[in-house]
C-alpha cells in the first residue's frame, strides 16, 4: 500500500515560471519528497521554487518530456520510494487528486493509477477531446487492453515500473512507451481515476500556459511509434480480440462511471 512518505511527486517543468510555484506548494501539501526537472528553462522556472524544501534537477539544455521523467525516475529510486506520482507543471493537474490516486493504487497493486480527465469533460476542447480518445485506441493496440485517459500526465506509476530499462521514445512518446512496456514486459494494467479537465480555455479566472503538447504533431508521432511497434510483433487479429476483451478499469467510489468497489465486509 503506497504511502505519502513512501512515494515522490515527480514534475517536469518547461519554461512553468507563470504557475510551478503555487503547482510544488500544493504537491508538497500532500508529499515531502518532490523532484522538479527544469528541462532547460530560460524564464526562471528554478528560481521561483530555489526556497521551497524541494530537489531541483536542472538540464542545460532542453531534451525533452521523457529525459525529464527518465531522469526523476532515477532520483526517485535512488531514494528508495515505492512509486512515483507524475503531475505536469503547468497548473493542469490538482495536486488535492493524489490521495484518491494512491487509495485507487491500494485497491489496485501493481497497477499504473491514471487521472483520467472524465468529469466535466465537456469543458474539454472538442479538439482535444476527440485526439484523446483516437490516442486511446492507439495505445491499446500496444497493451493489449483499453484505457481511459491514456494521455493524461497525472499518474502514478509502481517502483518496479519506474525502473524498466531501455523504454524507448522521446518527449511524449515516452508516456505512452512506459505504459506499453510495462504492459508487455510486466503484465501491468492501468486504472483510471476520474479528475476533472483544466484548461487555459475554460478557467478565465486563473493564468495558465498553452500546453506544450501539439495533438496532430505528438499524435501522429505516438501513433506512427505504436504502429511500428505492432508490425513487428505481428499477431494483430489477437491483439484487437484482447483489446475487445478488456475495456477500460475505472476505479470511482462514488459510482459515477464505475460501480463502488466491493469492500471485504461487503464480499462476506
Amino acid at each position: 500500500m503506497p504511502d505519502r512518505n513512501d512515494i515522490a511527486v515527480v514534475i517536469p517543468a518547461l519554461n512553468e515560471a507563470l504557475r510551478i510555484r503555487d503547482v510544488v506548494q500544493a504537491a508538497l501539501r500532500e508529499c515531502p519528497q518532490v523532484i522538479v526537472i527544469d528541462d532547460g528553462s530560460d524564464d526562471g522556472t528554478a528560481e521561483r521554487i530555489a526556497d521551497l524544501p524541494v530537489t531541483v534537477l536542472q538540464h542545460t539544455q532542453r531534451m525533452g518530456k521523457g529525459a525529464s521523467l527518465r531522469d526523476g525516475f532515477r532520483e526517485a529510486l535512488r531514494r528508495g520510494v515505492a512509486g512515483v506520482l507524475t503531475m505536469d507543471g503547468d497548473g493542469q493537474h490538482d495536486a488535492s487528486d493524489i490521495p484518491r490516486l494512491l487509495d485507487a493504487a491500494a485497491r489496485h497493486p501493481g497497477h499504473i493509477v491514471i487521472g483520467a480527465r472524465l468529469r466535466k469533460r465537456s469543458q474539454q476542447p472538442t479538439y482535444r477531446r476527440l485526439a484523446n480518445e483516437f490516442g486511446d485506441w492507439g495505445i491499446a493496440w500496444g497493451t493489449g487492453y483499453q484505457i481511459a485517459d491514456s494521455q493524461s500526465g497525472q499518474r502514478y506509476y509502481p517502483a518496479e515500473v519506474c525502473a524498466l530499462d531501455d523504454v524507448p521514445g522521446e518527449d511524449f512518446v515516452f508516456e505512452a512507451q512506459i505504459v506499453i512496456s510495462a504492459a508487455q514486459q510486466l503484465g501491468t494494467r492501468c486504472v483510471s481515476v476520474p479528475i476533472e479537465s483544466r484548461y487555459k480555455q475554460t478557467h478565465t479566472g486563473e493564468q495558465m500556459r498553452a500546453s506544450h503538447f501539439k495533438p496532430v504533431r505528438d499524435f501522429t508521432r505516438i501513433t506512427l511509434h505504436i504502429v511500428r511497434g505492432c508490425l513487428r510483433r505481428g499477431g494483430v487479429p489477437a491483439v484487437y480480440r484482447s483489446i475487445r476483451a478488456n475495456p477500460p478499469l475505472i476505479d470511482d467510489t462514488s459510482g459515477e462511471f464505475a460501480p463502488p468497489p466491493v469492500t471485504a465486509k461487503q464480499a462476506t
